[in-house]
């Protein structure tokens, strides 16, 4: 099974290329998974570059959009135009073929990196992204919880968690002092290849997503939702 991974949500972006393994017995556990290819995509040129950066993982592999059996979409949170790209792009290329969709939370990814249950990542204005309890799983919904945070909000959480993965300064800094007894351990920022090791069990066990109902994860309105109420509140 090819898989394919588009990652958008950070200040890079990435796309991924997987082959994943059935064992003999449908087992997950025996099932294998490599990586073939991934391209980093710089800066925030993701709309230019992205769909290009698919093809040349494809045309590298040998492979076209046809021999996909499954899309792996990162989808939030991160900056809204990032993640409305990424997914504008998942649509575009799973709609024509009905290629079936998988989606995992960037937070969920970088926790997974690391085997932790709570991950933050920094959401800017003096705020994270953040997730709490409930290791991933196939769907997402075991226990765990994501949400904007600021400092306010990180000091109202008790007990704070003993261990956090966190992979960017500002988000280490704020949590550092909201939570100075907890332990900070440093990942790397997550990548498509990452969300590929962590979809792969839920391909398998076909847990897809609704295409017509495929939406970003932003934890976050965006200025124009916020500015656009002040102003109608204003006139009012």
């Amino acid at each position: 099974m090819l898989l394919l991974a588009i990652d958008t949500c950070g200040s890079t972006g990435s796309v991924a290329l997987g082959r994943l393994n059935k064992s003999q017995g449908g087992s997950l556990a025996m099932a294998s998974f490599e990586v073939l290819g991934e391209i980093e995509l710089e800066g925030r040129s993701y709309s230019s570059t992205l769909v290009t950066a698919v093809g040349d993982l494809l045309m590298t592999a040998g492979v076209g959009i046809k021999d996909l059996s499954a899309i792996v979409a990162v989808h939030g949170p991160g900056s809204f135009t990032g993640v409305r790209v990424g997914l504008s792009a998942v649509k575009g290329l799973a709609e024509p073929l009905q290629i079936p969709v998988a989606v995992v939370s960037r937070l969920e990814v970088l926790a997974a990196k690391i085997g932790l249950e709570v991950a933050a990542i920094d959401a800017h204005r003096g705020e994270v992204f953040l997730r709490m309890g409930g290791r991933p799983t196939r769907t997402n919904t075991a226990g765990s919880t994501e949400m904007l945070a600021g400092a306010a909000e990180l000091k109202a959480i008790e007990p704070a968690p003993a261990r956090v993965a966190v992979c960017d300064d500002a988000a280490a800094a704020l949590m550092a002092s909201a939570w100075p007894a907890t332990e900070l351990i440093r990942v790397a920022a997550p990548i498509a290849g990452d969300a590929l090791r962590l979809a792969a069990p839920r391909v398998l066990e076909g847990a897809f997503v609704d295409l017509a109902l495929l939406d970003g994860n932003y934890l976050r309105r965006s200025d124009a939702e916020i500015f656009g109420e002040a102003t109608e509140a204003k006139h009012a």
